[in-house]
């Protein structure tokens, strides 16, 4: 196991510097001039622009750039955004939780009810509660995320007026975000669910559970369900990140200052700092998810071992 963790944390320290090296490369081929959106194309001082470049190394080549972020990042230092000037390490902290109670509130609604109809459907194969599942499950997964969050700010934050429709003050804000994340994953985690329920369920050591005359719902529960969780874990950790990543669109659409927006916000302005360090916390975040999730396997399955 030990080995098997230092391994896994070579590996991150290794996808990390490659996403550096992408993502620093990627943010300086987005068209326009940071500093000119930043001051104004009409308004601006060209002297005054060439200056301000100058004091924040942009006239410095890329390699000398990018040894200097990197050197930043292992002395904690995530740089300065260019628009606010503030340190984005303070930035991301503030905001960093907003997308956390987002990413696992819509993990438990889509792992909870997207492993239950997985289970129904893979119990009742080949009738309609299984074939009304993977309908719901299908309009679940082609439904746009943004589109779901609108339609549940309309009807319950502006028709019903009982849930607020953005902000994040209370603990009401976070409902309407949760859901339209949640729901969205549900159809994701219900077909994977079916697809290694039955895969399961066809096992010999089913049938002859079966043959014992064990209760339908005592096998589904006890053997099958604990057999088929590893595809399962693994689909739930990968919407986890997926979350962590991607909930930028909830985010502007239910005015949440968090992560994503705050990425946003970072492309639009051309902010370099802000764009290279937020992918990168990003990336972190999901590759961490995903070793942890790895390593529950051998809980989940005592056949697991790692080497």
């Amino acid at each position: 196991m030990g080995k098997y963790i230092i391994k896994r944390l070579f590996q991150l320290v290794v996808t990390l510097l490659v996403i550096s090296v992408i993502t620093f490369l990627m943010v300086r081929l987005i068209p326009g001039d940071p500093l000119t959106t930043l001051y104004g194309i009409e308004d601006s001082d060209p002297a005054f622009v060439e200056a301000q470049r100058e004091k924040l190394g942009l006239n410095d080549p890329l390699p000398v750039q990018y040894f200097r972020y990197i050197k930043g990042i292992f002395q904690g230092d995530l740089g300065v955004s260019l628009r606010t000037h503030k340190p984005i390490a303070d930035e991301l902290l503030s905001r960093y939780k907003y997308t956390v109670i987002l990413a696992v509130g819509g993990t438990v609604v889509c792992s909870i009810l997207g492993i239950f109809c997985g289970v129904v459907a893979a119990a009742n194969h080949n009738k309609f509660w299984d074939s009304a599942i993977m309908v719901i499950s299908m309009l679940a997964v082609s439904t746009p995320t943004f589109f779901l969050a609108l339609l549940l700010q309309i009807v319950f934050a502006v028709n019903w007026n009982i849930l607020p429709y953005g902000g994040t003050k209370g603990w009401e804000w976070a409902i309407l975000p949760i859901a339209a994340l949640g729901f969205h994953a549900i159809g994701n985690i219900a077909r994977t669910t079916r697809s290694s329920m039955l895969d399961v369920i066809n096992q010999d050591y089913i049938r002859t559970s079966r043959a014992k005359g064990i209760a339908k719902w005592a096998i589904i529960t006890r053997h099958a369900l604990k057999n088929a969780l590893i595809p399962i874990l693994t689909a739930i950790g990968l919407r986890f990140g997926v979350f962590m990543a991607g909930s930028a669109l909830v985010e502007t659409v239910f005015n949440i200052s968090g992560v994503g927006r705050f990425l946003i916000d970072g492309v639009s302005n051309r902010d370099y700092p802000v764009v290279q360090s937020t992918i990168l916390v990003l990336a972190a975040s999901f590759v961490i998810i995903n070793t942890l999730i790895d390593l529950l396997y051998a809980l989940v399955d005592p056949r697991v071992k790692y080497d």
